[in-house]
């Protein structure tokens, strides 16, 4: 199977304000703007982590429809008082249709997305869940030269490290294994699911999980 990489972090936040204002007062940089997602009811801001990475927050959009099935990244079980949190993180393949079977049944099956101009695949979970509580990824898979992190202002930020946190850490290893990942992540076994980032800035490194 062809290698996987980190594409972005997935931070969810009850609406974009909110996230927005607390990943600019975490980091020091302003986000970019994204786009809505009409099939799944959200809206997203965007912000570099690098030439081929990035965050992304992502919230419901208070001006589109709901749509007819639950929304992924398990946006629909936040409240008004939700804090921003990294829920998830996706990882990039050139060969998303080469996933194994037993993969897909974990992350969900692959699914055609669209924000404005943009298009790709993704695996979304059929009832919006995340899987291994948010410490397994999305799979994802862009067009050649079409990657949003290329539109984005570079404002020095990398990732330098994404350490997960499992009950069944073996399970997570077994899953990245089968996917390919190539970029190195910390893997350890914790209570319950989850993700830290560690994030240069030009004020040092920023480790960001939940706004708590």
């Amino acid at each position: 199977m062809a290698a996987a990489h980190i594409d972005h972090l997935v931070f969810t936040a009850p609406d974009l304000t909110t996230g927005r204002q607390w990943i600019e007062q975490q980091l020091g940089v302003s986000m970019q703007p994204g786009g809505e997602h009409p099939l799944m009811g959200t809206h997203n801001l965007l912000l570099s982590l690098g030439p081929d990475c990035y965050l992304e927050v992502i919230a419901c959009s208070p001006t589109l429809p709901s749509p007819e099935r639950p929304r992924w990244f398990a946006l629909d079980d936040l409240t008004l008082d939700s804090p921003p949190t990294l829920a998830t993180w996706v990882a990039r393949t050139t060969a998303i249709d080469t996933i194994p079977g037993w993969v897909t049944k974990q992350l969900g099956p692959v699914e055609a997305m669209f924000r404005g101009l943009l298009h790709w695949q993704i695996t979304i979970p059929k009832d919006g869940s995340l899987p291994l509580g948010g410490a397994a990824p999305a799979l994802i898979q862009w067009p050649p030269m079409q990657h949003p992190a290329a539109r984005l202002r570079d404002q020095g930020l990398r990732l330098e490290q994404l350490e997960l946190r499992h009950p069944h850490p073996e399970r997570l290893n077994q899953l990245l294994t089968a996917i390919n990942l190539t970029e190195p992540v910390a893997i350890t076994a914790g209570q319950i699911p989850q993700l830290i980032a560690h994030i240069r800035t030009t004020h040092g490194v920023c480790s960001l999980t939940a706004n708590s």
